[in-house]
């Protein structure tokens, strides 16, 4: 058979497909999951801690570790299964354990990770949950659970996967500092897809967190854009206005321009992480192909009554962000091109002062010239005379009529040396 040399990357991209498998479990069972993720500079952090974190549960637990430079990993850790997986901006630990609990969201089902190795962990918590897998359609039962485990005013639920499953959830932080999430599954439901759900429920519930970080920052800037949208208005009126200096106005106008530029800088990571995670959120929620149940609220229901007003604002502020900065933008190009015109009038101003300037200086020089060819031919005059008065006295010429002759010729020659003079330097 004929062979071909392959792309360097080929079977390393088409593995990639197959990286994050999805977990197989059995119902009834219960799951903890836990989302980390750095403070500041998430998306740059030295992700070599990450597995170190994930190294040191695994060898508390005696379980083998992952290759290097993994950024997902799926094994037992005791009598559990341990689901890892890295992100750009966070990791994600999910731990499914069989059989439940006496106790609904037992939070000493949190305990799988050890306070010590929480404290040491390489960032901070995004999110955390606990669900209920339970094999059981009753809906007297399920609606009493609903309303002994959730708060009924946001509680969310739904059938989901062609009327396999019941899915539920009130996407608040209970006591323990965790959400809650049921799930209700028919008598027979493959244990890859009891796995599908509970992924689903866990990835809705991390990217709606991360995604409201976007919103958090539009609240902290929100204050500052309005400070500069009525400076940039002020400045807009000032321009229209012939008394205030331009190079002044335009001066603040380029700081408040910088000051945009700088808020772009530092949101435009944010704003467009949200957009992604927004989407994906709304992506899980329609893989689960919900049905309405008992008259209640959906997920996607929910999202759009709760969670859709705050992804429009943070749209929102980023367009009125990109618009404020090309409003500066514009207005610094129009009071730039006014400052230029007014330094052009200016320049001409003075060029015609220097022509004025040059003017009466050539008027001066040509009234000193005269001048000096008058004082010249005086004392030239007077030079020749003395002289020429001895051989004038034996011609018999009187020395006024010697004076008087040597005057013409004395101007005219200097008037001509001084003539000769000034085109040379012109």
């Amino acid at each position: 058979m004929p062979t071909i040399q392959d792309h360097p990357l080929r079977y390393k991209l088409a593995n990639e497909l197959h990286a994050r498998p999805f977990p197989v479990i059995t119902s009834p069972c219960r799951a903890v999951f836990l989302a980390i993720k750095p403070e500041f500079d998430a998306a740059s952090r030295d992700r070599a801690k990450d597995l170190e974190h994930l190294t040191d549960l695994l060898d508390r637990y005696g379980a083998a570790h992952p290759q290097p430079g993994a950024t997902h990993y799926t094994g037992e850790i005791g009598q559990h299964l341990l689901k890892w997986e890295q992100h750009t901006e966070f990791v994600t630990y999910s731990v499914f354990i069989e059989g439940l609990s006496e106790r609904p969201f037992d939070p000493a089902d949190f305990d799988v990770f050890p306070s010590d190795w929480l404290e040491q962990a390489p960032g901070v918590r995004v999110t955390s949950a606990l669900i209920r897998m339970v094999e059981d359609t009753d809906e007297a039962r399920i609606t009493s659970a609903l309303r002994d485990w959730f708060v009924p005013e946001s509680l969310a639920v739904s059938r989901i996967l062609d009327d396999t499953a019941i899915v539920a959830g009130d996407f608040r932080i209970d006591p323990a500092g965790h959400q809650r999430f049921a799930a209700f599954v028919e008598r027979g439901v493959g244990q890859r897809r009891i796995g599908r759900i509970a992924q689903r429920l866990c990835e809705i519930e991390t990217y709606k967190a991360m995604s409201m970080l976007g919103f958090s920052r539009v609240r902290e800037i929100a204050p500052h854009l309005g400070k500069i949208d009525a400076e940039l208005s002020r400045l807009m009126t000032e321009m229209t206005s012939a008394s205030a200096p331009a190079e002044d106005t335009l001066s603040t106008l380029l700081s408040v321009s910088a000051e945009l530029e700088s808020i772009s800088a530092q949101t435009s990571f944010r704003f467009g992480a949200t957009g992604a995670y927004e989407a994906i959120v709304e992506q899980r929620i329609e893989v689960l192909r919900e049905e309405r149940y008992g008259g209640r609220q959906t997920f996607a229901e929910f999202m759009m009554r709760r969670y859709d007003p705050a992804m429009r604002t943070v749209k929102s502020t980023e367009t009125q962000l990109n618009k404020m900065a090309q409003r500066a933008m514009r207005a610094s190009e129009l009071l730039r091109t006014r400052v230029e015109v007014e330094r052009s009038a200016q320049n001409q101003a003075v060029l015609q002062s220097m022509d004025r300037r040059a003017d009466l200086q050539l008027r001066l020089q040509e009234t000193v010239e005269g001048l000096s060819v008058v004082a010249i031919s005086y004392y030239a005059v007077n030079l020749l005379t003395y002289g020429l008065f001895p051989v004038a006295d034996v011609l018999g010429v009187e020395e006024i009529w010697l004076t008087a002759g040597l005057v013409p010729l004395v101007v005219f020659g200097v008037w001509s040396m001084v003539r000769r003079v000034r085109k040379r330097i012109r």
